[in-house]
């Protein structure tokens, strides 16, 4: 019996995909451990009455990962993108965290 294409194209791509589901996995992990950077962060912002939306920082972030894509092949536009999302999820975290610490303060009351 003849192999299906399909059969053919998950057999030919499986070791590949196997290879990007690690490497997603490792991207997962570091996007983790920056949330849990973004966590820390929040609470300074807090203590300090600080906003979550700083834009010169959030222009030195995407500045910087453009500038570093094209040492690794990536396109800079896909990672002022890529960050300008990073960035959206990190200060709605950082909103969320200042939101939760305003009810505490208000039930103390």
């Amino acid at each position: 019996m003849k192999e299906s294409n399909d059969d053919f194209i998950k057999k030919a791509l499986k070791p590949h995909r196997k290879e990007i589901d690690k490497l997603d996995d490792q991207i997962l992990k570091l996007l983790g451990k920056r949330f849990d950077v973004v966590r820390k962060v929040a609470k300074v912002k807090i203590k300090h009455d600080i906003p979550s939306f700083l834009g010169d920082r959030v222009a030195q972030v995407k500045d910087r990962a453009a500038a570093q894509g094209p040492k690794y092949g990536i396109d800079p536009e896909f990672l002022r993108t890529l960050y300008t999302l990073i960035i959206y999820q990190s200060c709605a975290l950082e909103d969320t965290l200042k939101h939760e610490e305003k009810l505490k303060k208000s039930r103390k009351k």
